[in-house]
């Protein structure tokens, strides 16, 4: 996951499918997510890039879990895993979720009121630090 791309891996299917980290890319991941027979999504925090698709797979009803990415690392090299690619994490975190799934614990999405104001507080940050960096 990251700040252009979401790549996804499911159990059993070879191979991973990125969709790309925009609205639109979102809907058809959320689609084809849909469709699976009770998934268990797992997603890597990455700094507040995860938390559209966080959000749109707790509207649409589905289980899902951000892990740390220390952890997820962690669990990478526990496996032998050394290279950092996101292909690779993809089916790593895919692996996670089904050795892990009684451990995991479901997002549980904001209130509406919560996402506006997390929101607010992102655009405020971003005007504030721009506006630093032009001194």
């Amino acid at each position: 996951m990251g700040k252009a791309a979401l790549d996804l891996a499911v159990d059993g299917v070879p191979g991973v499918v990125r969709f790309a980290n925009t609205r639109l890319g979102i809907g058809k991941l959320v689609t084809r997510l849909g469709k699976l027979d009770d998934p268990r999504i797992v997603l890597e925090a990455t700094g507040g890039y995860e938390d559209a698709l966080l959000e749109a797979c707790c509207d649409a009803d589905l289980w899902v879990c951000r892990v740390n990415p220390r952890q997820a690392r962690d669990f990478a090299r526990a496996t032998g895993e050394l290279a950092k690619a996101d292909a690779i994490d993809a089916r790593l975190l895919c692996l996670l979720s089904r050795l892990f799934a009684d451990r995991l614990r479901r997002f549980e999405a904001p209130t509406p009121w919560q996402r506006e104001l997390r929101n607010w507080l992102r655009r405020r940050r971003r005007r504030c630090t721009s506006s630093w960096q032009g001194r």
